[in-house]
């Protein structure tokens, strides 16, 4: 008995161990099991954080880009200032058709004009220090009559791009060619040191009284009007017209023989020769014979001339930044025969012009020209000649041949491009008494021009298109063109 008792209680001993060493192990099993939920749960939870923190990234920025949006569009003043026009991320959401530019803004004038200083110097010549001009067009060789901007041979006008420091160029006004002004308006020019000039011919619109004109800007400022003789009758016949000169603060300047058939070269003529008119101005202002004026010029000189040092400007085109888009949507609108347009296209795409791209040293390679502000230096005259040539060889579309020019010019003509919307706060756009039209305009093909047809040419502009390039042009195809928007 008591053997079996020792035994039992030996047995029972010997056992505790085996039943301890299982506890450890039910309890280490339980641990681990109970381990590896947490993970799983660590670890979804850490890829759904990474996911949240994802989606509200994702969600600010759309959040910025939608605040972006509203502040860009907004016609409230103080969200509009917070909106940078001129930002990447502006350009891109444009691109996008996600925000369209302002029509107007507001422009960021000096206060008073009469505390505006004028500079005492004027901007020291860059690359070019002495510019003249042929004035004399060679007939006998050309064996034709004298033209207005001359018979440049593609060798001149290929010499004119390169700068040197004294420079003979091609710039309109040729003797005997018409495009003259009478002697008692020559002399009353050379007194305007400052000078806002427009035009108007073949009748196509009445003069437009500026407002917001200062006093002292009245004193500065001569503002010439320069018209033909069929405008100034026509002006006669529809406003009052004081001492056969003035209307209203504008000073008729009568161009006799207009030197084109197409009113719309002669319109080029003040506009980008301003230089040649008015050979003693300092700083002209160009605005077009449609437009009023209703800010200050001597504000204008202080906002895109001295206060950034400029010395020209001009505003960014709305709707294109490429010329190549902009001659698409003239022959859309029928603004010139679009064959002509195309073979102009072709010499500039043969000359090595791209589609203009974001990495252009330029904001845009089409201008919207009816407000020009520049500083008479010879670089910026030495411009206006070149960019007159192209209008004078080819189409009288001058925004197609500013931003070729600039292009030519490698870089060395510095400019200032402001913004569209600033540009048409500047003035108030009224109609044209009538349309312009030329028969020109609705040329299909050039094979219209040969045999009877021949007299649809332009008897003395655009000598380029019908003088022989010097290279195949058949082979050049032009860039394909993204119609981005419903102008035209």
């Amino acid at each position: 008995m008591d053997n079996d008792a020792h035994r039992s209680v030996s047995l029972r001993a010997s056992r505790r161990p085996d039943r301890s060493h299982s506890i450890l192990e039910i309890k280490a099993a339980d641990k681990s099991s109970s381990d590896y939920p947490i993970k799983i749960i660590w670890k979804r939870g850490f890829i759904r954080l990474l996911l949240v923190g994802g989606i509200l990234w994702m969600l600010l920025i759309l959040i910025v880009l939608l605040f972006h949006i509203w502040t860009c569009q907004s016609s409230i003043v103080f969200l509009s200032a917070i909106c940078n026009k001129d930002s990447t991320v502006f350009q891109m959401l444009h691109t996008m058709g996600l925000v369209t530019p302002p029509h107007r803004c507001s422009i960021p004038l000096a206060n008073d004009p009469e505390k505006v200083v004028i500079p005492e110097k004027r901007s020291p010549p860059k690359f070019v220090q002495s510019l003249t001009y042929f004035e004399e067009d060679d007939v006998i060789t050309n064996g034709s009559q004298p033209l207005f901007g001359g018979h440049q041979s593609w060798e001149q006008r290929e010499d004119s791009f390169k700068l040197k420091s004294s420079m003979k160029v091609h710039c309109g006004f040729m003797k005997n060619v018409g495009a003259e002004m009478s002697h008692k308006d020559k002399e009353y020019v050379k007194k305007c040191k400052f000078v806002v000039a427009s035009g108007i011919f073949d009748g196509y619109d009445t003069p437009h009284q500026p407002s917001n004109v200062s006093p002292r800007s009245k004193k500065l400022f001569c503002f010439l009007m320069v018209v033909d003789e069929i405008s100034l009758d026509f002006i006669k016949s529809n406003v009052s017209v004081r001492d056969d000169e003035w209307v209203g603060i504008w000073r008729l300047i009568v161009l006799k023989n207009p030197p084109y058939d197409e009113p719309r070269r002669n319109g080029k003529v003040p506009k980008i020769l301003t230089h040649r008119l008015f050979p003693h101005a300092l700083y002209s202002i160009w605005i077009d014979g449609k437009m009023e004026l209703i800010v200050d010029p001597l504000l204008m000189l202080e906002r895109y001339l001295w206060r950034g040092k400029y010395t020209f400007a001009i505003a960014q085109h709305k709707h294109h930044n490429n010329i190549y888009e902009e001659a698409d949507s003239n022959k859309r609108r029928k603004r010139y025969a679009r064959p002509l347009i195309d073979h102009h296209m072709k010499i500039y795409r043969y000359e090595g012009l791209e589609p203009w791209n974001p990495l252009k040293q330029t904001k845009s390679d089409v201008p919207e020209g009816a407000i020009i502000i520049r500083e008479h230096t010879p670089l910026n005259n030495l411009f206006s000649c070149l960019w007159f040539n192209e209008v004078n060889l080819f189409t009288p579309r001058d925004q197609l041949s500013f931003g070729f020019v600039v292009y030519r010019l490698k870089g060395n003509f510095k400019f200032f491009m402001f913004p569209n919307c600033e540009y048409n706060a500047i003035f108030i756009l009224h109609p044209h008494t009538r349309e312009h039209s030329s028969k020109i305009e609705w040329v299909k093909s050039l094979n219209e021009f040969k045999g009877n047809n021949s007299g649809l040419k332009e008897s003395r502009g655009g000598l380029g298109l019908w003088a022989p390039y010097p290279a195949d042009l058949n082979s050049v195809v032009l860039p394909p063109v993204a119609r981005t928007s419903k102008a035209g």
